[in-house]
Protein backbone atom coordinates (compact mmCIF):
# COMPACT_ATOMS: atom_id res chain seq x y z
CA UNK A 1 0.00 0.00 0.00
CA UNK A 2 1.36 3.76 -0.78
CA UNK A 3 0.57 6.14 1.90
CA UNK A 4 0.69 9.72 2.29
CA UNK A 5 0.67 11.40 5.21
CA UNK A 6 1.47 15.43 5.23
CA UNK A 7 2.70 17.98 7.88
CA UNK A 8 3.20 21.61 8.30
CA UNK A 9 0.59 23.58 7.99
CA UNK A 10 -0.73 26.00 10.35
CA UNK A 11 -1.25 29.81 11.00
CA UNK A 12 0.98 32.12 9.24
CA UNK A 13 0.78 36.22 8.83
CA UNK A 14 0.50 37.50 5.03
CA UNK A 15 3.65 37.85 3.79
CA UNK A 16 5.07 35.04 5.37
CA UNK A 17 6.31 31.26 5.11
CA UNK A 18 5.64 27.95 5.60
CA UNK A 19 7.13 24.69 4.37
CA UNK A 20 4.67 21.41 3.60
CA UNK A 21 6.02 18.21 3.78
CA UNK A 22 4.58 14.87 2.29
CA UNK A 23 5.99 11.31 4.27
CA UNK A 24 5.58 8.18 1.80
CA UNK A 25 5.56 5.01 3.09
CA UNK A 26 4.60 1.71 0.98
CA UNK A 27 4.99 0.40 -2.47
CA UNK A 28 6.40 3.74 -3.64
CA UNK A 29 9.12 2.14 -6.56
CA UNK A 30 6.77 2.54 -9.30
CA UNK A 31 6.62 6.28 -8.37
CA UNK A 32 6.01 8.45 -12.03
CA UNK A 33 5.40 11.61 -10.19
CA UNK A 34 4.32 13.76 -7.29
CA UNK A 35 2.75 16.94 -7.00
CA UNK A 36 0.64 19.09 -4.84
CA UNK A 37 -2.83 20.27 -4.53
CA UNK A 38 -4.88 22.50 -2.64
CA UNK A 39 -8.95 23.68 -1.98
CA UNK A 40 -9.63 26.46 -0.56
CA UNK A 41 -13.28 26.69 0.82
CA UNK A 42 -15.71 26.42 -1.24
CA UNK A 43 -13.70 25.24 -3.92
CA UNK A 44 -12.81 22.57 -5.85
CA UNK A 45 -9.09 21.30 -5.78
CA UNK A 46 -6.32 23.53 -7.51
CA UNK A 47 -3.52 22.11 -8.98
CA UNK A 48 -0.07 23.77 -7.07
CA UNK A 49 3.09 21.66 -8.84
CA UNK A 50 4.03 18.83 -9.42
CA UNK A 51 7.42 17.03 -10.65
CA UNK A 52 8.73 13.58 -12.14
CA UNK A 53 11.49 11.52 -9.93
CA UNK A 54 13.47 11.06 -13.39
CA UNK A 55 14.69 14.43 -14.84
CA UNK A 56 13.65 16.55 -11.79
CA UNK A 57 11.28 18.34 -14.43
CA UNK A 58 8.65 20.23 -12.23
CA UNK A 59 5.51 22.15 -13.25
CA UNK A 60 3.59 25.34 -11.48
CA UNK A 61 0.76 26.56 -11.58
CA UNK A 62 1.62 30.33 -13.18
CA UNK A 63 -0.09 32.48 -10.44
CA UNK A 64 2.26 30.48 -7.74
CA UNK A 65 5.84 29.48 -9.34
CA UNK A 66 7.53 32.72 -8.76
CA UNK A 67 6.94 32.03 -4.76
CA UNK A 68 6.00 28.28 -4.45
CA UNK A 69 8.63 25.57 -4.78
CA UNK A 70 8.54 21.60 -5.27
CA UNK A 71 11.41 19.84 -4.02
CA UNK A 72 12.34 16.15 -2.61
CA UNK A 73 14.29 14.18 -0.32
CA UNK A 74 15.40 10.92 -1.39
CA UNK A 75 16.76 9.46 1.73
CA UNK A 76 13.89 10.67 4.11
CA UNK A 77 11.44 9.60 1.00
CA UNK A 78 9.41 12.81 2.03
CA UNK A 79 8.61 15.62 -0.84
CA UNK A 80 8.13 19.10 0.38
CA UNK A 81 6.46 22.28 -1.06
CA UNK A 82 7.96 25.82 0.31
CA UNK A 83 5.63 28.90 0.41
CA UNK A 84 6.79 32.10 0.47
CA UNK A 85 5.08 35.31 0.30
CA UNK A 86 1.90 33.91 1.53
CA UNK A 87 -1.52 35.46 0.71
CA UNK A 88 -4.60 35.48 1.87
CA UNK A 89 -6.22 33.67 -0.97
CA UNK A 90 -3.35 30.89 0.08
CA UNK A 91 -5.55 29.75 2.59
CA UNK A 92 -6.22 26.36 1.87
CA UNK A 93 -6.14 22.76 2.50
CA UNK A 94 -3.21 21.19 0.99
CA UNK A 95 -3.04 18.05 -0.62
CA UNK A 96 0.04 15.55 -1.08
CA UNK A 97 -0.04 13.39 -4.76
CA UNK A 98 1.62 10.38 -5.83
CA UNK A 99 1.03 8.50 -9.19
CA UNK A 100 2.03 4.79 -9.35
CA UNK A 101 1.46 2.51 -11.68
CA UNK A 102 -1.05 4.48 -12.83
CA UNK A 103 -2.62 4.96 -9.72
CA UNK A 104 -3.55 8.00 -7.67
CA UNK A 105 -2.94 8.59 -4.27
CA UNK A 106 -3.79 11.03 -1.88
CA UNK A 107 -2.65 12.00 1.50
CA UNK A 108 -5.27 13.46 4.14
CA UNK A 109 -4.28 17.07 3.64
CA UNK A 110 -2.72 19.81 6.08
CA UNK A 111 -4.51 22.85 6.86
CA UNK A 112 -2.79 26.45 5.59
CA UNK A 113 -4.57 29.70 7.28
CA UNK A 114 -2.70 32.89 6.21
CA UNK A 115 -4.18 36.32 8.28
CA UNK A 116 -3.69 40.02 7.97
Amino acid sequence: QVQLVESGGGLVQAGGSLRCSCATSGLTFRTNTMGWFRQAPGSGREFVATFKFSGGVTYYEESMKSRFTISRDNAKNTVYLQMNSLKLEDTAVYYCNLVSCGTDYWGQGTQVTVSS
